[in-house]
Order: C-alpha cells, then structure tokens, then sequence
C-alpha cells in the first residue's frame, strides 16, 4: 500500500519549513512518498491555499494546515501503514 504525503508550500514559508522537518522525521519510521507543491506555479492553487500554507493533504485528504502535529501525523501514517 502506498502513502503519498503532499505539502502546499511557498519558499520563505517559516511554517513551512518546520512542517517538512516533522514530516520528514516520520517519513524515516514510516516511508512514503513526500511531495512539495510550491503554489506560486499554479495560480488556481495559489488562490486556493494562499493564505493556508502549508496545507498537508494524506492519501489526497487534508490532513493538517499551519501547523504539523508530529504525534497526530504519525498516527494517522500509522493507522494507514496497518491497513
């Protein structure tokens, strides 16, 4: 079963930058595929997550916005890992 983890992003995006090191510090107890979208190449997602960044979506799902809480996160690749 295959994990895909994407992340709505912008370069210079504090938030951003703090989410990647949570989830990239999961994705070495779970592995799935990680994926940056940087918003500013698409103007439909720009004006979608402009002012949510980083918005992290789970298998297509929204899973987190802000903020990436590194417990809840694992969790969920957990739950998704055991399926």
């Amino acid at each position: 079963f295959l994990i895909r983890v994407d992340m709505y992003s912008r370069p210079g995006c504090h938030l951003c930058d703090d989410a990647k090191i949570v989830i990239e510090r999961v994705q070495r107890r779970y592995p799935f595929t990680f994926n940056v979208v940087n918003i500013e190449t698409d103007p439909a997602l720009e004006q979608a997550y402009g002012t949510e960044i980083p918005v992290i979506l789970i298998n297509g799902n929204k899973a987190f916005k802000y903020r990436v809480d590194e417990g809840e996160f694992e969790r969920k690749v957990h739950r998704l890992w055991n399926q």
